[in-house]
C-alpha cells in the first residue's frame, strides 16, 4: 500500500494519493487534476475513487474533471446531496482500493456532512485516518462556515456535533493512527493549525486542546469559537461551485490563453471593466506597474488573498505576469473559483513600458530610514491582521488588517502623509496598489516590514505570544 501526502503551500492544503495492487483512490483532490491523473500513469495504477471529505469552502475541488477524465467514482459521506452523479456512502461502509480499504466514519460538525477516512492496509491493520477539516494537527475544523449556506446550521450546533464526533468516532480509535489532515498552518478552515502536517492520533489526544479527554462539550464549543476571526468572502461561493459542478478547467486555461499587445490589453480594460491582476513581486511591482492594477503576487498566499481582495468571483480579470507564468496565474485564480480570466499583456510589463504608455510606481524604504523618519512622529498604518499587530506592533501605529480596507478606507488619510507596512511588505503592496488606484497617493511603504522594523530601535510593544489572543 502506499499512501502519499500532496502539499499545496499557497493554500495550505493537502490531497491524498492511495495505491494498492494497481488501482488508487485521490482524496480532495485540487482542481488540476493532471498530476494526479500522471501519478497513476507512472505507477501502472487505475483511478476507481475520488473520496471528498465535505464540500470545501476555501478552494474549488477537481472531483469533476478526475472523475470524467480517469471514469472514477466521486464518493462523499452521509447527508451529502451533490448536484451531479456520485456515490453518497452510508456510515461505516468499506471500499476496496487494491488489497487495501477505506472505510467510511460520519464525522459531522465542521459540515453535516464532513467524514473521516478510515485507511486499512493489505494485513487488514488500521494505518491512518483522512480527517478533511474534522481534525487537524493542533487544531479542529470551525464550525462556522455552513452557516453561511444554510441558516440553520449555526456554529453553536455544529460545534456540538463536532464534540460528539471527536469523542464518538475519533478519539475511541487507535494512538498509532497517523492523521492525515486536508491543512496546515495558514488555512483559514481554522484558527492555529502547526506547521506539522501529519502526527499520530496518540500525540494528538496528548496535544491538542481540542482533544482534552475530561472536556465538557460546553468548554468545548467555548474554546473553539473564541478568536474565530470572519471567514473569507470567497467561502460560500466555493462551497456553492463544489456542490453545484462548474466548468471544466481546461475550458477556463483555453478562455484566459489569450495574449494582448499593449494596446489591446488597455482596451480590454476600458470596455470590459475587468480587474487588472499584477502577480510579479512586490518589488517588481512598486519600480513601475500599469495605473489602477492591483498586486498580488503569485509566490505569496496567492489564491487566499485574491479570494479575501476580489468580492466578486465571476469578475473578469485581466492578468500582468512574469513571462511564462500566465498559465499559472490562471490556474492559481480558478483553484479558488475565479473563472473568468479573459486574457494577459504578451511577454509582461516590459510590452507595456516598450509601448510608451502611462507607469506608476510606489514609494519604498527601509527600515532604518523608517527609524530616521520615526522621530518626526510620522503616521504609521500596520496591515497585518489584528492578532499580529495586538501581538507587537510599533508604538503610535494604528492597524488597519488588510482584509478590511475596503470596509475601513476611510481610516486612510487623504491630506496627510504616512508610513506603510505589513509583516514582510507582500501585504502592503497589495494595500499600496489599492490606495493608488483609489487616488491615495502620499505614501511610502515599508520594504521588509515588520521583520525588518524589529531590527532597529524603533519603540515597540512588548511582545505577546499570539495563540493567547486567540
Amino acid at each position: 500500500m502506499k499512501l502519499e501526502q500532496i502539499y499545496t503551500g499557497c493554500i495550505a492544503h493537502a490531497a491524498y494519493y492511495l495505491e494498492s495492487n494497481g488501482e488508487a483512490a485521490i482524496f480532495d483532490p485540487l482542481r488540476e487534476v493532471q498530476p494526479y491523473i500522471d501519478k497513476a500513469l507512472s505507477n501502472n495504477a487505475t483511478i476507481k475513487y475520488v473520496f471528498e471529505t465535505h464540500f470545501h469552502a476555501d478552494f474549488v475541488s477537481g472531483h469533476l474533471d478526475l472523475a470524467k477524465k480517469t471514469d472514477s467514482k466521486i464518493v462523499y459521506g452521509p447527508t451529502a446531496k451533490p448536484g451531479f452523479e456520485a456515490i453518497v456512502a452510508e456510515d461505516n461502509q468499506v471500499f476496496n482500493i487494491g488489497n487495501c480499504q477505506v472505510k467510511v466514519l460520519h464525522t459531522p460538525g465542521h459540515t453535516m456532512e464532513s467524514t473521516t477516512y478510515l485507511i486499512i492496509d493489505e494485513q487488514g491493520k488500521a494505518h491512518g485516518i483522512i480527517t478533511g477539516d474534522t481534525l487537524f494537527i493542533g487544531d479542529v475544523g470551525r464550525p462556522d462556515l455552513a452557516q453561511h449556506v444554510i441558516s440553520d446550521l449555526t456554529e453553536d450546533k455544529l460545534a456540538g456535533y463536532l464534540f460528539d464526533s471527536l469523542r464518538n468516532k475519533i478519539m475511541p480509535l487507535s494512538d498509532d493512527l497517523i492523521v492525515y489532515p486536508n491543512h496546515g498552518a495558514g488555512s483559514a478552515c481554522g484558527k492555529k493549525m502547526s506547521k506539522e502536517t501529519t502526527d499520530t492520533l496518540g500525540n494528538q489526544k496528548r496535544t491538542n486542546y481540542a482533544l482534552r479527554a475530561d472536556m465538557t462539550k460546553e468548554e468545548f464549543k467555548k474554546e473553539l469559537l473564541t478568536g474565530l476571526t470572519t471567514p473569507p468572502g470567497y467561502f460560500p461561493k466555493n462551497v456553492l461551485m463544489n456542490i453545484q459542478g462548474y466548468e471544466s478547467l481546461d475550458t477556463i486555461i483555453d478562455r484566459g490563453n489569450n495574449p494582448l499587445s499593449a494596446e489591446a490589453f488597455e482596451l480590454a480594460a476600458n470596455e470590459t471593466g475587468a480587474l487588472m491582476i499584477d502577480t510579479r513581486s512586490a518589488e517588481e511591482f512598486a519600480k513601475g506597474f500599469i495605473p489602477n492594477s492591483i498586486n498580488i503576487g503569485i509566490d505569496g498566499n496567492f489564491a487566499m488573498w485574491v479570494g479575501e481582495m476580489i468580492t466578486d468571483i465571476k469578475q473578469e480579470i485581466l492578468l500582468i505576469t512574469e513571462p511564462g507564468r500566465e498559465e499559472e496565474s490562471i490556474i492559481r485564480l480558478a483553484r479558488v473559483g475565479y473563472d473568468n480570466t479573459i486574457g494577459y499583456l504578451k511577454d509582461g510589463f516590459d510590452t507595456w513600458k516598450k509601448a510608451s504608455k502611462e507607469i506608476d510606481m510606489i514609494t519604498r524604504i527601509t527600515a532604518e530610514e523608517f527609524e530616521t523618519r520615526y522621530a518626526m512622529s510620522p503616521i504609521v498604518i500596520d496591515v497585518r491582521k489584528q492578532s499580529e499587530f495586538e501581538s507587537e506592533h510599533v508604538i503610535g501605529a494604528m492597524n488597519i488588517p488588510l482584509n478590511q480596507i475596503n470596509q475601513k478606507f476611510t481610516e486612510f488619510p487623504t491630506d496627510r502623509a504616512f508610513i506603510l507596512h505589513c509583516a514582510g511588505g507582500y501585504r502592503s503592496m497589495i494595500a499600496a496598489s489599492i490606495l493608488k488606484s483609489r487616488g491615495i497617493e502620499q505614501f511610502v511603504d515599508v520594504i521588509g516590514g515588520m521583520t525588518d522594523i524589529l531590527k532597529t530601535n524603533i519603540p515597540k510593544t512588548e511582545y505577546i505570544c499570539p495563540t493567547t489572543l486567540l
